[in-house]
């Protein structure tokens, strides 16, 4: 104690000062500080009413952490531990600090006790040993404060956390209120509008004889819906022919006097006719009227012989014009991303509450569709296509296939995980380059989940990987994705020389240099990403050891010199600590590049583990699956085949189920994902009806005119630049086959305008670049996305919204430029527009 009255002065400098190892008195005087913050603890714990039975242990073991190494020094402890109480027997519950009350206050018993004698040469042969025990010492102590604290500050904390909870409670009620009453609206306005069945009024029309007829009852109506029908041209190349249509749109302003004036034409709409009278082709047009007046339409024909054509024709009111149609597509598309973004709502029922709003606006607008209308708009082949590969992989995933082609791709990259990834990434781009997106990663997705949970991998990094390369590698040929499909498909651009060799031969170098940057790329995002599913013990403990020191150091207020002194202690332990953690986690995250040394060792457990379980089963899968793929193939190739893949993919499922002999069906529908399928479709109507809501048209309007304001000489380079990079971000929002189904005639009429003067090839090749990689800028871009999150969903391996996002957009970001550079090249610099 005297020697601790002495050296007090000596406190303010403990934080700068570096102790002398052996320094007895600076060692008695941290031992000192310890015990009297033990001390002055128990007391204001003992004051406050509050019992330290809890705490009792720490705090007797924090001071025996000093006090049992010196009765080798001679110290004398038969009267430490006497107190006035006549209670001598110490237990685990017994304070070490005895307070009792007394008349007018509080005794406590004394820590120091002159009988304790020292022999200082002691001291210098064990500076080493004491300050083990002084450190023990104080994490004993800070433990002490930091268990007791705890346990306070959770009574403390009570009502925080009750109010927490009902701000949730509230929130959550706000919520499904708000979708409630969200959905009682829609559903009432899309029921008290009609369905407009205006039924299609039959005419004919010859260069002699024409058709007329007057609207009256436009009232105040915005726009007037066009449907004609007949033999029109349904490609652009068709329109070169001198034989066509002319609707006239016409109208007098009533002026309510018996004076009219003059009837004026507001609109000329020409129709090409084809050669073929026989086929019959349906196309719309929206005219804006200016005005209240009676509306006259007009129909004539021009043909090179006399002949009279056959027409069909019906029209339709709409109360809302072209800007206002768009802004309430925009909110909804909107609202969507929104609902799954914040994954308010699962993304099925957000696209649900999607195609409910649409719908609901095209009834209040006037043209609610009838229920088979709405019911045309789902694209039921690739429903069938993802229902009948679906069943197919269910049925494969009990032959054990799929755990035998993880231990071998295991194997194949010699226990280097980032050569395995490397490795599925490529073989998913080759292959989805003659098949469908979907149909690769249905055949993927299970395979990389099993080899992902065989090595303890976080397989959702390893699909968002897969599923990005995946729509890369689509785009390189014409029949890796929809969008190449819909262009190589249209008639004009094959007289055009766009066929499959050509499309294929331009597509296929610009993806090859995409897919070549894109790998180092996705090394670069992944660099910080945690692969392994969990951390090693050490590191787990570590993590959580440098918590615990932390919060007893925030927790320690330095009121006193001797406080800020073992705070000062405590922040040096802890900055200790985590420059401790740093080296091991730089040390684990190397070991996942680098060769598991024991990786052959793994290879034959594994081996032994996972097996083929069913060989007769595997080799009937094996054979309906080569037949499936195969068809696919043909159906591409061959135009004999006339099975769509949808078709394709429904009987090879039965034939698989009537080769495996089935029983247990229900277990097979279990693994369908049923929630993918219902997204796609109400997706599909959700799309439909913002295209009949004009946002694609005006998309396509829109960047036309952008193109046409352009500079001659700089018209070229621009219009690359505008079209891929619009294409890329609207099909990272909408779907891309609808934008694509759009965008094509739009630019085959930009190429054929002689005022623009733009080769055609470079503007659907930009238009193919964007469509594809731009899938990957969200996850509901691409169909394949959206399919594997579903499959890794179902294996309790989900990834959200924006987990894809962080990942997908920058990929979508650097594919899209070096896609655009090369298509600069190509075509600007070198010329390669023939």
């Amino acid at each position: 104690e005297e020697k601790k009255k002495s050296k007090c002065g000596k406190v303010n400098d403990v934080c700068n000062v570096r102790l002398n190892q052996n320094s007895i008195y600076y060692r008695l005087l941290f031992g000192a500080i310890f015990v009297e913050q033990v001390a002055s603890f128990c007391l204001t714990a003992e004051t406050a009413n509050r019992s330290l039975c809890d705490e009792s242990l720490y705090c007797r073991l924090t001071v025996l952490c000093f006090i049992f190494p010196l009765q080798r020094y001679h110290f004398n402890f038969s009267k430490l531990f006497s107190s006035r109480s006549k209670n001598s027997d110490f237990t685990e519950k017994t304070p070490l600090l005895k307070v009792s009350s007394e008349e007018n206050g509080l005794q406590c018993m004394a820590l120091h006790n002159p009988d304790f004698t020292t022999d200082d040469d002691s001291w210098d042969n064990s500076s080493a040993d004491f300050e083990q025990r002084f450190q023990l010492g104080s994490e004993m102590t800070s433990l002490s404060r930091s268990a007791s604290s705890e346990k306070y500050e959770i009574l403390d904390n009570l009502p925080v956390k009750f109010n927490l909870s009902k701000m949730r409670c509230c929130l959550k009620f706000l919520k499904v209120s708000g979708l409630f009453i969200f959905v009682v609206v829609c559903s009432v306005l899309f029921g008290i509008y009609p369905d407009q069945g205006v039924p299609w009024q039959m005419l004919a029309v010859s260069p002699l004889e024409s058709f007329s007829m007057n609207l009256t009852d436009f009232h105040d109506s915005a726009l007037l819906k066009l449907d004609m029908g007949g033999p029109f041209a349904a490609d652009v190349a068709d329109q070169q022919t001198e034989e066509y249509i002319v609707v006239q749109i016409s109208q007098i302003e009533d002026t309510g006097t018996r004076r009219r004036r003059q009837q004026q034409v507001v609109y000329n709409w020409s129709l090409p006719l084809s050669s073929r009278r026989n086929q019959q082709i349906i196309t719309t047009r929206t005219f804006q009227i200016p005005n209240r007046g009676t509306i006259f339409i007009n129909i004539q024909a021009f043909l090179q012989e006399p002949g009279s054509v056959p027409l069909s024709m019906k029209h339709q009111y709409l109360h809302a014009n072209i800007e206002a149609q768009v802004t309430i597509a925009s909110i909804i598309l909107v609202g969507v991303y929104v609902l799954i973004i914040l994954e308010i709502v699962h993304r099925t029922l957000a696209a649900m509450l999607g195609s409910l709003a649409a719908l609901a606006a095209l009834a209040t607008v006037g043209e609610r569709p009838s229920m088979a209308k709405v019911v045309e708009w789902i694209d039921y082949e690739t429903l069938a296509l993802l229902f009948g590969m679906m069943v197919l992989v269910a049925i494969f995933s009990e032959t054990g296939f799929f755990d035998y082609c993880a231990v071998k791709a295991y194997r194949f990259s010699r226990g280097k995980v980032w050569a395995m990834i490397t490795f599925l990434c490529l073989f998913a781009a080759i292959l989805s380059a003659f098949l469908d997106n979907v149909t690769t990663m249905l055949l993927f997705t299970p395979v990389t989940i099993r080899l992902c949970e065989v090595l303890n991998l976080d397989p959702r990094h390893v699909l968002i990987a897969e599923v990005i390369f995946t729509n890369i590698g689509g785009a390189a040929t014409a029949v890796g994705d929809p969008p190449n499909v819909i262009i190589v498909s249209k008639q004009e651009l094959r007289k055009e020389g766009l066929d499959f060799a050509a499309f294929t031969g331009h597509m296929f170098v610009g993806i090859c240099l995409v897919v070549l940057v894109s790998f180092p790329f996705l090394r670069l995002l992944y660099w910080n990403k945690k692969l392994y599913n969990k951390e090693p013990s050490e590191i787990v403990e570590l993590k959580h050891e440098i918590y615990v020191w932390r919060l007893t150091a925030q927790r320690i207020n330095p009121a006193s010199r001797e406080e800020t002194a073992v705070k000062c202690l405590l922040m040096q332990k802890v900055l200790t600590l985590e420059m401790l953690l740093r080296k091991k986690l730089r040390t684990f995250h190397r070991q996942i590049s680098q060769e598991d040394k024991n990786w052959e060792t793994n290879i034959q457990e594994l081996q032994k583990k996972h097996r083929i379980t069913d060989t007769i089963l595997l080799i009937k899968c094996l054979a309906v699956l080569g037949c499936v793929i195969l068809m696919f193939f043909l159906n591409s190739f061959v135009p004999g085949v006339y099975l769509d893949l949808g078709w394709i993919a429904i009987l090879g499922a039965i034939w698989l189920l009537v080769l495996a002999d089935i029983h247990d069906f229900e277990m097979i529908l279990n693994r369908v994902e049923w929630a993918t399928l219902l997204f796609f479709a109400a997706l599909f109507v959700l799309m439909e009806a913002l295209a009949h809501l004009h946002l694609i048209d005006y998309i396509g309007e829109q960047t036309a005119l952008l193109i046409k304001v352009v500079p001659e000489d700089q018209r070229l380079a621009v219009a690359i630049i505008l079209v891929l990079w619009v294409s890329a971000l609207a099909s990272s929002v909408i779907d891309n086959i609808p934008f694509t189904a759009t965008m094509i005639p739009v630019l085959l009429n930009l190429s054929k305008d002689p005022d623009v003067n733009l080769p055609m090839k470079p503007l659907i090749f930009s238009l193919a670049m964007g469509a594809c990689l731009g899938g990957n800028g969200t996850l509901i871009g691409a169909s394949a996305n959206v399919v594997c999150a579903g499959i890794a969903e179902q294996h309790g391996y989900g990834f959200s919204f924006m987990e894809f996002f962080r990942l997908g957009f920058p990929m979508m970001i650097v594919s899209c430029t070096i896609g655009m550079c090369y298509l600069l090249v190509a075509h600007v610099v070198v010329g390669w527009n023939s």
